[in-house]
C-alpha cells in the first residue's frame, strides 16, 4: 500500500505560494490580497482572485486573523431560557436576519446562550479570549450581567432593545448603539384603535418589568389612558401560558372589560384560549390586539390576531449593519443607534 505522504493520487490543499505563482505575483502580494490587506494595485487584485478561484484555494483562518486582526465571527448572546428562544418565533427571526447579514459580510455567527449565573462565566471567559470581533446581545433584564461583562472586555457591541435607563449607583449604556422598534408609539396604536372602536374597559397584558420594551408599551397604553387603575394591567412573562394566566387573572377582577391590548403575539394567542374556554365572544365581547406580527402566530389563532408589526429581521440586519459600521471605523466611532417604526395589522380580533 503507497505511503500516505507520497501516495501520488492523493488530492492535496493548494497553498498560497501555488497562488501566487498562478497569479505571476509575489507571496506577500497574495497573502495581502487573499487576507483583505491594502495596497495592491487593481490589475495584480484582479490576477490574485483569479488564481484563488482556478485552484480552489481556501485562506488559512489563523494567518488570517495576524493580518487582518479579525476572528470573521460575531457572538449572538440572547438572555432566555432555552425554551423560550425555540418556541418564540421572534427569536427564530431576529437570528435569521443577523445570520444573512452576517453571511454578507463572510462573519460567522456564534450563539451563546444565558439561563443561568453559571452561563455568565463562561460567556465571560470566552469573550476574554478573544474569540469574536463584535457581540449582538438582546433581550436584556435590569439585573443583567451581559452589560458590565460587555464594557469590562470592550468588545465592540449592539444591543437588541434599548438598553436599561442608568439609575443611581448603576454604569448606563448610553455609548452602545442598540436597534428597537417604537414599542411605546405602537402601544398607543393599539390602544387607539380599540378606543376607536368604541370600548371602553380596555385592559393591558403586559410583559415582564424587567425588561425596557415591555416598559415602553405599559407607557404607550397609559398615554392614551391615564386614569386606568393598577387593576386594569396584568403582568405577564411573554410566553403562551404566561398571557393565559393574566388574562383568566384580568376576567375574574374586571369582569366588565371590552378590550385587552397584549404586550406580545405569544401571549395574546393564550388570552384568547382563555376568553374561548370562558366562552367569551372575540371581537363581539372582547377585542383584542396583539404586538409583533409573528405570522406564524397571529394568523393561527382563533380568531386571527389584529397587532403591531415590528420588522424584527430587518432588526436583526440593522444590527450587524450598526456593528460592521463601527468595525469598519478607523477613528473606533460609533453610529447612531436606530428606532424603527411600527404598524397596525388589523385582522378579525379587533
Amino acid at each position: 500500500m503507497p505511503d500516505r505522504n507520497t501516495d501520488p493520487t492523493r488530492e492535496t490543499r493548494p497553498t498560497l505560494e501555488a497562488v501566487a505563482a498562478r497569479a505571476g505575483v509575489s507571496r506577500a502580494t497574495a497573502s495581502r490580497v487573499v487576507n483583505g490587506g491594502a495596497g495592491v494595485r487593481q490589475p495584480l487584485v484582479d490576477q490574485v482572485r483569479q488564481a484563488v478561484e482556478e485552484l480552489g484555494y481556501i485562506p488559512n483562518h489563523a494567518a488570517r486573523t495576524l493580518v487582518t486582526r479579525r476572528n470573521g465571527a460575531v457572538a449572538v448572546i440572547i438572555d432566555e431560557p432555552e425554551f423560550r428562544i425555540f418556541s418564540d418565533p421572534f427569536f427564530s427571526r431576529q437570528i435569521r436576519g443577523i445570520s444573512r447579514a452576517l453571511n454578507a459580510h463572510d462573519a460567522q455567527l456564534v450563539l451563546l446562550l444565558v439561563e443561568g449565573s453559571g452561563d455568565f462565566d463562561r460567556v465571560t471567559r470566552y469573550l476574554a479570549g478573544g474569540h469574536v470581533d463584535g457581540v449582538l446581545a438582546f433581550s436584556l433584564h435590569t439585573d443583567d450581567q451581559l452589560p458590565a461583562i460587555i464594557r469590562r472586555f470592550r468588545v465592540p457591541t449592539v444591543y437588541g432593545g434599548r438598553p436599561e435607563r442608568p439609575s443611581e449607583g448603576r454604569e448606563g449604556d448610553a455609548g452602545v448603539p442598540f436597534v428597537d422598534c417604537d414599542n411605546r408609539g405602537g402601544a398607543r396604536t393599539a390602544v387607539e384603535h380599540l378606543v376607536a372602536l368604541g370600548r371602553e374597559r380596555i385592559a393591558h397584558i403586559a410583559g415582564p418589568r424587567d425588561q425596557t420594551s415591555a416598559l415602553d408599551r405599559i407607557d404607550g397604553y397609559h398615554d392614551v389612558l391615564p386614569d386606568a387603575g393598577p387593576e386594569m394591567v396584568a403582568e405577564g412573562d411573554f410566553t403562551v401560558e404566561g398571557g393565559a394566566r393574566a388574562m383568566a387573572g384580568l376576567l375574574d377582577t374586571c369582569p366588565g372589560l371590552d378590550a385587552v391590548f397584549v404586550a406580545n403575539d405569544m401571549m395574546a394567542s393564550g388570552a384568547l384560549r382563555v376568553l374561548r374556554e370562558r366562552g367569551v365572544r372575540v371581537p363581539e365581547d372582547v377585542a383584542v390586539v396583539g404586538f409583533d406580527d409573528m405570522a406564524s402566530v397571529a394568523e393561527a389563532t382563533e380568531p386571527p390576531l389584529t397587532t403591531i408589526r415590528q420588522d424584527v429581521e430587518g432588526m436583526g440586519r440593522l444590527m450587524v449593519s450598526l456593528l460592521m459600521e463601527r468595525l469598519n471605523s478607523d477613528a473606533g466611532a460609533w453610529p447612531d443607534s436606530v428606532v424603527t417604526p411600527t404598524a397596525l395589522i388589523r385582522r378579525a380580533s379587533a
